[in-house]
């Protein structure tokens, strides 16, 4: 059970290990672009391709639906990157449902862990599998992997990371399910449950950059929206999307948010503790461009 890109590694893996993938569960077309044309999910189409049964449910709920998840007789579900299910679905099947996560459960539960842990700074992250139950993402824990944030990281970058890490990491969970040897962990036992990051669904004012913060909260925020929604703030009105900085902590008597400019080369702004120096960069109306070849075209106000 899958919709993006994400999940598409995990189905991969999982046929390539040689697993009996009795149905794929994936959302339902959607009219997008120009011409409203049905869009179909990333993992329709690799199920199409691969020859899958696949299910679309509108509704998880839907009678046809659950007699219809009832007659494949799976004895496991896997969720990557799904909606949540009610629980005749995720009690369905003997051996459970499974989910990976892009973080280290219990830190980051939620709608965009990948983003809020670059945001917040963090140097390591992960993948988790564990069993749906209730409340979301709160499910015993199966087996977990770590891995290193580098400094200048993005979230695309580690969303690339994770997806590899996430498709390995079901398998050798199936494989240890089946082979009994496998050990749950409730998620209250772990080490440091009381003081918990959550990762909530990233909304527009969560982008939009607060000059007053110092370099390092800034520059983070860009690394962790980055390539998408993107970190925004404004230039002489028009709303301005920064997908790549270097900072540069320097004291200074700028007003934060000001900018200085050679008009040629460069376009820094000021943070509380130094300034930020954008690379790459998405003027509203434009295309997305490197600094270099924004400012050849931009003409400032003042």
């Amino acid at each position: 059970m899958g919709t993006p890109g994400f999940a598409v590694a995990s189905l991969d893996a999982l046929l390539k290990a040689g697993c009996n993938i009795v149905g794929v569960v994936t959302a339902p077309d959607k009219p997008a672009g120009r011409g409203m044309k049905l869009n179909e999910s990333a993992v329709k189409k690799f199920a199409m391709d691969k020859g899958l049964k696949i299910l679309q449910p509108e509704k998880l709920k839907n009678p046809a639906f659950i007699e219809e998840l009832q007659s494949l007789r799976a004895d496991v579900q896997v969720v990557v990157a799904f909606r949540m299910l009610p629980e005749i679905v995720w009690n369905m099947p003997p051996m459970g449902t499974i989910n990976v996560h892009a973080s280290l459960l219990p830190q980051y539960r939620g709608a965009a862990p990948i983003n809020h842990a670059i945001i917040n700074g963090d140097h390591e992250s992960g993948v988790t599998t564990f069993k749906l139950q209730h409340e979301i993402d709160t499910g015993n824990i199966l087996l977990q992997e770590k891995i290193v944030i580098a400094d200048e990281e993005n979230a695309g970058e580690l969303h690339d990371k994770l997806m590899e890490k996430g498709a390995w990491l079901i398998v050798k969970t199936l494989q240890q399910l089946a082979a009994g040897t496998l050990t749950e962990q409730s998620q209250q036992s772990i080490v440091g449950y009381k003081d918990l990051k959550h990762a909530p669904k990233i909304f527009t004012e969560t982008c939009k950059i607060d000059w007053s913060k110092s370099t390092s909260t800034v520059f983070n925020l860009i690394r962790g929206l980055s390539p998408h929604p993107a970190a925004f703030t404004f230039l002489e009105g028009r709303m301005l999307k920064i997908y790549r900085a270097k900072k540069e902590v320097v004291a200074h008597n700028e007003v934060p948010e000001s900018y200085k400019t050679d008009g040629k080369s460069f376009l820094k702004f000021a943070c509380a503790d130094g300034f930020i120096w954008v690379l790459d960069i998405q003027l509203e109306g434009k295309k997305r461009m490197l600094i270099q070849d924004f400012l050849r075209g931009y003409r400032f106000v003042h």
